[in-house]
């Protein structure tokens, strides 16, 4: 077991790197009090996890099983997790469990900011991106039409239980695409990380390889809780994955795969800017994502359509995107972009 320790004062809370989900009574008992939890899952993971949960912790308040998949991350979802919290009579002392991904976290996290003007809410992510990201930092949102995560809020939770035995059930490319996540946070802010991702051992040193994303995070969210600076730099690669996820329409491809994509175009585009002082940087990440498996940018990606989708990226401002570069690897920098040069991006994407 590793613990990583959240600092956001009389907010602070664990995320807790395990196997198994033997102490998750008495973890959720510290935050809730003793009082049975609403556990919200997807009809993917409920089969394989729910009952175990509800073994482990005992007595469950209410379960709320969502349909699975990215192209749900709406309002229908939304509706229903608050629909089931407030007719299962749920009060401000009560608590949402979040058994799932990143689709699960999220939408689950933003009903509990809204039940009540808020709930608690503890994240048990049983995916590889879910337990590097999504999970810790309290960004909960739900897709709209027009754009990814555009209507959320910032709700911290008050636990994070990554059990990494629930990640022997991920289909392959749900495993790479964590990796996008894990290879985003080694730029950011773990060097020798990349060290590890380009080693031959990431599957034996996969608890060190999730608490030290947890822990690089964990940082940067508790000098800037809200991204008013420095969390901008998580968003690394995220402009261009969110306008690839659009385009292609949610769900088509998986957000860490998107990510990764993103980091070698906005790389490579910062490279040819003069912006990465690291000549073989691009290269070295193009290598490492293809030696990962991810897939490539299908053919028939709308470019039209991913670059409208950039422009109402949350970062931007007026006519200007905000876009975090990485100088070189672990020394990031924001740089204002104009909006009409976003398609330069895309020129700069894996073929």
């Amino acid at each position: 077991m590793r613990e990583v320790h959240v600092e956001l004062g009389d907010r602070a809370y664990r995320v807790v790197v395990t196997r198994g989900f033997e102490g998750l009574d008495d973890a959720l008992a510290e935050v809730t009090g003793g009082r049975p939890p609403v556990v919200v899952s997807d009809d993917n993971v409920a089969p394989l996890y729910l009952s175990a949960v509800r073994q482990a912790v005992g007595e469950v308040h209410q379960e709320i099983v969502l349909p699975a998949g990215e192209a749900h991350k709406g309002w229908a979802a939304l509706q229903q997790i608050v629909d089931g919290c407030l007719r299962a009579g749920v009060d401000r002392r009560s608590t949402v469990l979040a058994l799932g991904g990143g689709v699960v976290g999220d939408v689950a996290g933003l009903a509990a900011a809204l039940v009540l003007r808020g709930i608690r809410v503890v994240q048990v992510p049983t995916t590889l991106l879910a337990m590097v990201d999504s999970s810790v930092g309290g960004k909960t949102a739900i897709n709209h039409a027009v754009g990814k995560n555009l209507v959320g809020a910032f709700h911290q939770p008050s636990l994070v239980w990554a059990n990494l035995d629930t990640l022997h059930t991920l289909e392959p490319i749900e495993r790479v695409a964590g990796m996008g996540e894990v290879v985003k946070t080694a730029l950011v802010g773990d060097v020798e990380l990349l060290d590890v991702l380009e080693g031959d051992r990431v599957e034996a040193r996969l608890d060190e390889v999730v608490a030290r994303c947890v822990a690089t995070k964990a940082s940067v969210v508790a000098r800037d809780e809200r991204e008013g600076g420095i969390r901008a730099w998580l968003n690394a690669g995220h402009t261009v994955a969110h306008g690839l996820e659009t385009a292609l329409g949610h769900g088509r491809m998986p957000h860490g795969v998107a990510v990764a994509h993103g980091l070698v175009a906005e790389t490579r585009w910062a490279a040819a800017e003069g912006l990465c002082t690291d000549p073989g940087l691009p290269a070295r990440l193009d290598a490492l994502v293809r030696g990962l498996g991810v897939p490539q940018v299908p053919a028939d990606l709308d470019h039209s359509a991913a670059v409208a989708a950039m422009h109402l990226d949350k970062k931007a401002l007026d006519d200007m995107m905000v876009l975090p570069v990485v100088e070189r690897a672990g020394q990031m920098r924001l740089c204002r972009l104009p909006k009409e040069r976003l398609p330069e991006l895309l020129d700069h994407l894996p073929s």
